[in-house]
């Protein structure tokens, strides 16, 4: 396994209409990619992927403010600072020129500096910098350092920016490189149990158990060695904050999630049993997807089910048909309170972990799809058939394929899809997603 880096987290903070989703719109860009499959997640727009010269960061909105009165304001994006200096490897702190300096900016300034987390302070709606060179420089009395203009519309300012936020990781990333353990994220809905099961799987193994040093997020971090091996648990339960309102509640938890995502390898939904596969559910399992983690999906509180012979079958196909984007986690039914089938969890992380990293050799894949393709003949358009020309798998975690072809456009998803099973039926591949890339080249090439 070697090294693994670790995509690190930005999160931007700041007032209303200061301009924070036209930064993100901005630096996403075109990347957004909408899984038309994935419910609910991408739309929202709270995280998405960015790169800025070699690096890869996910960018997180922490959250709306609702602009009724200045104390709310302020109480708010103390709220916002507070998920930022939990979640973020880096802090935006974005104000707005044209307002100038507030007595809330002032307040939450304080909040970041005290935490000890790098800010980088961003004034935007600069639009024209010999313009507003000197209203810029009153943010430096806010104590965060040097003041960068931005045009969030205009898209000006972003690399210095940038550059500065960069300039935070190679920190971060050094210390989770060289790590060989299994890494799985406990993900799911509030009260499903995240934190019982973790609990299970502590008290069968008595180990003494430490939270691991230079973890800078608060999600917790559980080291379990089961037959030798060691494993890190990260629990996403955390915090249980008193929180008024239901979205931020949510919002919370999905930007918690997004971070203990980004640290694993492998995801363990964890669903309850007695309340049955919802709509969150399939939000959560989403970040998963998107990021093209392993992930299995634990079904806990199996005890409490009244069954009959069918249980298991119709519990599995009703899971099948809300988490449809992923067919192929794995799925385990469980018990924290009994302690029932718990320890298959391990043999569980282990083969998905295999198969996450799993490598298949150029000439077998095309030996695949030659067979593929003959037993289904690719889509044709406007009398112009798709020809496929080489596949090869460029990188693993998850597997990821590069597939030649003579028109991109001609490359249906159900093609895709196809090709995805063709290659599944042979190697199995169980509870990794698959990545792929489609190239164009043409005849003469």
């Amino acid at each position: 396994m070697g090294k693994r880096k670790t995509k690190p987290i930005v999160a931007v903070v700041g007032r209303p209409n200061v301009g924070k989703s036209t930064l993100f719109n901005a630096l996403a860009g075109e990347k957004i990619s909408i899984v038309k499959d994935t419910p609910g997640i991408t739309r929202d727009r709270i995280y998405a992927d960015v790169t800025w010269l070699d690096k890869n960061f996910a960018l997180i909105d922490t959250g709306g403010i609702e602009p009724d009165s200045r104390d709310i304001i302020l109480s708010q994006m103390r709220e916002q600072a507070q998920i930022a200096i939990d979640t973020a490897d880096v802090i935006i702190f974005m104000v707005d020129v044209k307002q100038g300096l507030t007595d809330a900016d002032a307040k939450v300034a304080d909040m970041l500096r005290r935490s000890r987390k790098p800010v980088v302070l961003a004034v935007n709606k600069v639009d024209d910098f010999n313009k507003y060179m000197v209203d810029v420089y009153e943010f430096y009395n806010l104590g965060i350092g040097e003041p960068y203009p931005i045009s969030s519309v205009n898209k000006l300012g972003f690399g210095e920016l940038l550059d500065e936020v960069i300039s935070y990781f190679d920190g971060t990333a050094a210390e989770e490189e060289e790590d060989d353990r299994i890494k799985a994220a406990i993900i799911g809905k509030p009260n499903v149990g995240k934190s019982s099961i973790i609990n299970r799987l502590i008290g069968e193994n008595r180990v003494i158990v430490s939270d691991i040093a230079g973890t800078t997020r608060d999600a917790v971090d559980t080291e379990i060695t089961h037959n030798g091996k060691e494993y890190v648990f990260i629990d996403t339960a955390g915090l249980r904050r008193k929180n008024k309102v239901k979205e931020e509640l949510e919002r919370y938890m999905i930007i918690r999630t997004v971070a203990a995502v980004e640290r694993a390898d492998i995801v363990l939904l964890i669903i309850d049993a007695v309340e049955g596969v919802t709509e969150q559910d399939a939000k959560i399992a989403g970040i998963a997807h998107d990021r093209g983690k392993a992930a299995v999906i634990v079904v806990n509180k199996w005890d409490l089910i009244e069954k009959n012979n069918q249980s298991v079958g119709e519990y599995t196909n009703k899971i099948r048909q809300v988490l449809s984007f992923m067919p192929y986690a794995e799925i385990l039914f469980v018990s924290a309170v009994t302690g029932q089938r718990l320890q298959k969890l391990y043999d569980i992380i282990d083969i998905v972990n295999e198969n996450h990293s799993m490598r298949v050799a150029t000439g077998v894949l095309n030996e695949i799809m030659t067979e593929a393709v003959a037993m289904q003949q690719p889509p044709t358009d406007k009398g112009k058939r798709l020809r496929i020309y080489y596949m090869t798998q460029v990188s693993v975690r998850p597997p990821t394929f590069v597939v030649f072809v003579n028109d991109k456009d001609l490359m249906h998803f159900s093609y895709i899809r196809y090709l995805e099973n063709q290659i599944r039926e042979t190697f199995g591949f169980r509870g990794t997603p698959f990545k792929f890339i489609i190239r164009e080249r043409k005849d003469s090439e």
